[in-house]
C-alpha cells in the first residue's frame, strides 16, 4: 500500500493515522464476512427439507426418475418424496395437505386448487406388431369401428375423454377389458389382440423393445393435459419452489396459473 501503518518510535506500537484506516477496513471485512455467513447457512437450511409430489401413475416413474435424480444433484439438502395414486387420491392428497404438488391429467381449476400448465400430450392408438392395424403409419378414429379394444376404468378422466372422442367420430368399438393403471393397458396391448389410446409419450420403452407400436391418430387429433396442482394461496419452502421451477423449465411449459372464474 505504500504507507507506513505502525508508529514504532512509540512502546507499545500504536498505528498510524493509515493504519488505524486499515484496520478498521479489516474489521469490517470480517464482520460481512460473518454476516454473509450467516445469511448463507440460512438459505441452505431453507433450500433444506421435503417436496412431497402425488403423481398420476402414467406421467412416467422414468422420467420422475431423471427430475429426480437432476433434483437430487442440484439441491443435496432437500428430500423429495413422489407417491403414486389414481387422480382422484392425487386432488385429495393436495387437498388434505399431504402434498404440496400434484401431477395430474386434465386438471380443473376450482376455489381451493390452482392449476398450472405443464404439458399437452399427444394420444395415439397402441397396438401389438402383429395386429392388422399395425403396418399403417396413420388411421382415423373411424378405422377403429367394431375393433376390439382396451380402455380405461369409465370413471377415469382419460377414459371419458377417450369416449368422448370416439363417439364424436363416430366410432364403436368393441371393449374387451380395462384397467385403472396404464401399465396393465400396455401389457394387455402387447399380449393380446385388442388396441387401446394412449399417450404417446408413455410408449417410448415399449416401441424400443418392439412390442408396441404407436398409430397416429389422424385431424382431429386428441392430446392429453397434464398440469401441476397446489392450493390456492400456499406459501411453498425454497426446496418446493426450486422443484416447481426445475419441472418448468425440463418442459417449457409457461408457469401460468389458471383462474377458476
Amino acid at each position: 500500500m505504500d504507507v507506513t501503518l505502525f508508529d514504532r518510535t512509540t512502546r507499545p506500537l500504536t498505528l498510524t493515522p493509515a493504519g488505524r484506516l486499515y484496520f478498521d477496513l479489516c474489521r469490517d471485512v470480517l464482520r460481512r464476512n460473518e454476516e454473509f455467513m450467516v445469511v448463507l447457512g440460512q438459505l441452505r437450511k431453507d433450500q433444506g427439507g421435503a417436496v412431497r409430489v402425488a403423481s398420476i401413475y402414467s406421467v412416467g416413474i422414468a422420467d420422475m426418475a431423471r427430475l429426480e435424480a437432476d433434483f437430487a444433484m442440484l439441491f443435496p439438502d432437500a428430500r423429495l418424496r413422489v407417491e403414486y395414486l389414481r387422480p382422484e387420491k392425487v386432488l385429495e392428497a393436495v387437498l388434505t395437505e399431504h402434498a404440496d404438488l400434484g401431477l395430474i391429467s386434465y386438471p380443473e381449476v376450482s376455489k381451493e386448487i390452482a392449476v398450472v400448465p405443464w404439458r399437452e400430450e399427444e394420444m395415439v392408438v397402441a397396438a401389438a406388431p402383429a395386429h392388422p392395424l399395425a403396418a399403417r403409419e396413420r388411421i382415423s378414429a373411424k378405422d377403429l369401428d367394431g375393433v376390439e379394444f382396451i380402455g380405461f376404468d369409465e370413471d377415469l378422466p382419460i377414459a371419458q375423454e377417450v369416449d368422448r372422442f370416439l363417439r364424436a367420430q363416430g366410432a364403436q368399438v368393441h371393449r374387451v377389458m380395462h384397467f385403472d393403471v396404464i401399465q396393465m393397458v400396455k401389457e394387455a396391448v402387447a399380449l393380446g389382440p385388442g388396441v387401446s389410446i394412449v399417450p404417446r409419450r408413455i410408449l417410448k420403452a415399449e416401441i424400443a423393445q418392439g412390442r408396441l407400436v404407436a398409430i397416429t391418430l389422424e385431424a382431429p387429433g386428441l392430446v392429453r393435459p397434464v398440469g401441476i396442482i397446489h392450493r390456492r394461496r400456499k406459501k411453498f419452502n425454497r426446496a418446493t419452489e426450486s422443484f416447481l421451477k426445475l419441472l418448468l423449465e425440463t418442459h417449457e411449459t409457461p408457469a401460468i396459473v389458471l383462474s377458476s372464474k
